[in-house]
């Protein structure tokens, strides 16, 4: 996304921003909360919680921030994503390893998240597939659930609950975006879109397109 000030020339927001800055921080936290989880005493789960606590809200904040401030950066685009699985896929396998959390939950949500991860960096060159409300819904379920399996204390069906809701929601909003990726790829440049006439066509003048979001942050 580029910024346009009124008679002059547009540029490209500066790469050192909030929002890049909370996704390096989000990055930078990972190997401290693997460190905090593998410990596995109370205090250590305590403060891997915390830690866990603090670099989700960097995700939820980072791709707001770009949009709402006009700060979207190509390294953000990228880094973003990959900042985002680092976390949930680090807490994931960790757990899964302490013998808190079983296999096949961490190795759907992976393939699920890599594999979306995959086809943003597919359909980049043709735009950026908005975030959904039910991707959002995702993140937070995901957020929650990981929280609760990190917690020292055993809340059992509670966490349990909120693991299969967060599963079934990463699958189905899993295939909601591989349908959007493909008629994303497949839509022509400058075609019009079915049922709407090209304003050429009807001697209007024809509209400027609308900048799409160019970090989804955490609604993938």
């Amino acid at each position: 996304m580029t910024r346009t000030e009124p008679g002059g020339p547009s540029t490209k927001p500066s790469l050192i921003n909030v929002p890049n800055g909370l996704t390096l921080l989000r990055l930078a936290l990972v190997p401290v909360f693997v460190v905090l989880l593998v410990n596995n005493g109370t205090a250590s789960r305590t403060a891997a919680f915390v830690v866990f606590g603090v670099a989700s809200v960097t995700d939820l904040l980072d791709g707001e921030l770009a949009r709402r401030g006009g700060k979207i950066t190509d390294f953000g685009k990228i880094a973003d994503p990959i900042a985002d699985k680092a976390l949930t896929g680090s807490a994931l396998i960790t757990l899964s390893a302490l013998g808190a959390l079983t296999w096949w939950v961490t190795s759907v949500i992976m393939v699920r998240e890599v594999g979306v991860t995959l086809l943003r960096f597919w359909v980049i060159r043709h735009g950026v597939i908005p975030a959904s409300r039910g991707g959002k819904i995702k993140t937070v379920l995901q957020i929650v659930a990981i929280g609760l399996y990190i917690l020292p204390v055993n809340l059992g069906p509670v966490r349990t609950a909120v693991m299969v809701a967060a599963v079934v929601v990463t699958l189905v909003t899993g295939a909601d975006y591989v349908v959007r990726a493909i008629q994303l790829r497949r839509r022509v440049p400058g075609r019009p879109h079915a049922g709407r006439e090209d304003p050429a066509q009807q001697g209007l003048p024809a509209q400027p397109a609308a900048s799409s979001a160019g970090e989804t942050g955490s609604g993938s």
